[in-house]
């Protein structure tokens, strides 16, 4: 299981590093979230992939009985997620009012204008 999600992550950054370089601003995007996806799961995976149960401890135990899940690579996933997804809405809106004004999607071309 582990080689297999070292190989998604892998292709999960290429893919977004390949993105990332095209012209078009949209790919751009594409490319970032793909790139924050990756992040994810490579905190994920690098907290180690196992089921447990939730870190309670017993009353009058010291600490947890069993195999538990970390719960810090969780929040931290799900903090990252919150904040591509506000990064991405304005992403979206910033490249809505860029393509209204220059009227191209091509960042050569939003570089060269005067306006």
């Amino acid at each position: 299981m582990e080689p297999l999600m070292a190989l998604a992550i892998g292709i999960l950054y290429a893919t977004a590093i390949y993105m990332m370089l095209r012209r078009s601003i949209v790919k751009l995007v594409i490319g970032l979230m793909l790139l924050s996806n990756a992040a994810n799961l490579l905190i994920f995976a690098s907290a180690g992939m196992r089921r447990g149960a939730p870190p309670l401890v017993p009353e009058g135990a010291t600490a947890p009985l069993g195999a538990v899940a970390d719960p810090l690579p969780q929040a931290l996933v799900l903090t990252a997620i919150v904040i591509a997804f506000g990064v991405l809405s304005f992403a979206v809106v910033l490249i809505r009012r860029a393509y209204e004004i220059v009227k191209a999607d091509d960042l050569d071309q939003m570089k060269d204008t005067d306006t």
